[in-house]
């Protein structure tokens, strides 16, 4: 109940006392609870030396953790357009299809972040579409969005383990696990980022591995992880990658290294044996998508609707012609106010991204070891991984959507360097006294404690966790009244163009519910004419409220007022 009365600037302020209060114990008391720290670090260390047992065990955690958490955070409902897209891409492969043909009423159907010509398909990369089709076939598109995110954790303990001390990888995926997997939108929505970040794990793992031992298997993951970028982040997990793939050219330069002939073979052509099929599927993909094999749906999607520029040397486009209201002022309008190619609009982008990403990815303990940082420098390995992060961070700040899912191929480079700056945090001595020791162990104490508060700090905030729940309600009362429905939705005065209704499935004419968007006498009139044996319903759908009533041809062309419940 004490929780319950601060609102959320009260959680800041507790966990701002709380850090402040335990740094400041830990600076002149570093060795208190020494015996225990001390017993549960060799214990710790000793589970961590058994390598396959930690890789197992964080991926274990992760699925058994957040399914404890279900009573108070259930089963995500989507709610924005790019989770309904991965959904419908989902859908498509759980079925065995690609794409579907153009719908006859599609005017009627159009809505956002999905193509409608020369098919109807989602705009994304398709590695997150066939992770909620396993899902799907396992009883629910979440089912695997909650083994993407555990193999995630697990695979960023792997890679970990081929830079550093078993221990401190371990302690890494565990860092990823808290803060990412298990109350993140990550695991807790349909948008996708555990695949992304499982396959820049997978890079940063193979690399150490290849150059001391050059096994065929390191190579492999190496291709597989770079064709997992590729089908899910692409331009990101290009930037990730360059400076492996320089590290690895320079390393076959060198006189010390192994002859061509074993390098050709157990390097080189396994990662080329597993590129070569991965660019023939994308050619495949865009071919089925958009009619062109170097023409991407997200490309496709981006010339058709958005006018706004992508990336911050990009320029304002002409504006477009748009099918529908909803579209065309959040593409036409919203979208150019929003993003703009200016130092003004970078800036103040760039504070958003900073804050975001802080709070899906670091706690507030994390200060202390974000000072030293700097210190990493000292020592060739902590350089390396300092620099592909930096690099990783401007390509980032150049691209104007500010998602922190984004910064999904280069986390487990992040969490590393969190580590190594852990590491160098605990042997900091002050007037000859060591007191870094004790901060360390602070601010890893603060990170469970910032896991354990957010959960009642999360319950609060209903609108992030369960996304368009009132639609999801509206279908589950109508799949409980016989025959199929077709439901034409027309949004209030004060709606937010950000949360559409009109979303479908793979097959839309095989629907219980079809979903489609009012758009005048005439096109209502072909859209009815088309499900003539559907019972139609008109909703209404205002900011906060909605209306269902059977649908009366007499309303159409009449002003929405606002609807109250």
């Amino acid at each position: 109940m004490l929780l319950d009365s601060f609102d959320r600037f009260g959680y800041s302020a507790i966990q701002a006392f709380a850090a402040l209060g335990l740094f400041a114990f830990a600076f002149f008391r570093p060795h208190y609870w020494e015996h225990r720290f001390r017993a549960a670090g060799a214990a710790f260390s000793r589970f961590a030396a058994r390598k396959r047992a930690a890789v197992a065990s964080v991926f274990l955690v992760a699925i058994v953790g957040r399914l404890l958490l279900l009573p108070w955070f259930p089963v995500p409902v989507p709610g924005i357009a790019d989770e309904f897209s991965y959904l419908l891409m989902g859908d498509m492969f759980a079925h065995g299809r690609l794409a579907y043909p153009p719908h006859p009423v599609w005017l009627s159907l159009e809505t956002l972040t999905e193509n409608f010509h020369p098919t109807y398909s989602s705009m994304f990369f398709p590695a997150q579409g066939a992770i909620l089709a396993v899902g799907q076939c396992l009883g629910h598109p979440w089912i695997g969005v909650l083994l993407s995110v555990a193999v995630m954790c697990a695979t960023i303990v792997w890679a970990l383990q081929g830079w550093m001390a078993p221990r401190w990888a371990l302690l890494g995926g565990l860092f990823a696990l808290l803060n990412v997997g298990l109350l993140s939108y990550w695991v807790d929505s349909y948008w996708g980022g555990a695949a992304a970040a499982t396959g820049g794990a997978l890079v940063l793992g193979a690399i150490p591995r290849i150059l001391r031992q050059q096994r065929v298997r390191d190579a492999l993951l190496l291709g597989i992880g770079m064709a997992i970028l590729a089908n899910s982040r692409p331009f990101e997990g290009l930037v990730f990658c360059l400076p492996f793939a320089v590290a690895l050219l320079l390393w076959m330069r060198r006189p010390s290294s192994p002859p061509a002939r074993i390098t050709l073979r157990q390097v080189v052509a396994p990662v080329i044996a597993v590129m070569l099929p991965a660019v023939a599927f994308i050619a495949y993909y865009n071919w089925r998508l958009t009619g062109n094999p170097l023409l991407t749906p997200h490309q496709l999607y981006t010339d058709t609707y958005l006018t706004s520029p992508i990336f911050f040397w990009s320029h304002q486009k002409p504006l477009l012609h748009y099918n529908n209201q909803q579209i065309g002022e959040l593409f036409g309008v919203l979208y150019p106010r929003w993003y703009r190619s200016s130092w003004a609009v970078f800036w103040g982008l760039s504070g958003e991204k900073i804050s975001l990403y802080w709070k899906v990815f670091l706690w507030g303990g994390a200060v202390p070891i974000l000072m030293c940082v700097p210190l990493l420098l000292r020592d060739r390995k902590g350089r390396w991984l300092l620099g592909v992060a930096v690099l990783c961070l401007v390509g980032l700040f150049l691209v104007t959507s500010s998602e922190p899912h984004y910064a999904a191929p280069a986390l487990c480079v992040f969490y590393a360097v969190l580590v190594q700056a852990l590491r160098h945090l605990r042997l900091l001595r002050f007037g000859g006294r060591q007191i870094g020791l004790g901060v360390a162990r602070a601010a890893v104490v603060l990170l469970l404690f910032q896991t354990a508060t957010a959960i009642p700090e999360r319950l609060r905030d209903p609108v992030y966790m369960f996304g368009l729940r009132s639609r999801a309600e509206v279908i589950k009362k109508l799949s409980h009244i016989p025959g199929k429905h077709l439901i034409i939705v027309r949004y209030g005065p004060e709606h937010n163009v950000n949360f559409d209704w009109v979303y479908n499935d793979a097959d839309i004419d095989g629907s219980k519910v079809v979903w489609a968007r009012d758009m005048g006498a005439e096109q209502n009139a072909k859209l009815l004419a088309y499900y003539r044996d559907r019972q139609v319903w008109r909703l209404t759908v205002d900011r906060d409220t909605e209306q269902l009533l059977p649908y009366n041809p007499s309303d159409d062309g009449k002003p929405v007022q606002q609807v109250n419940h």
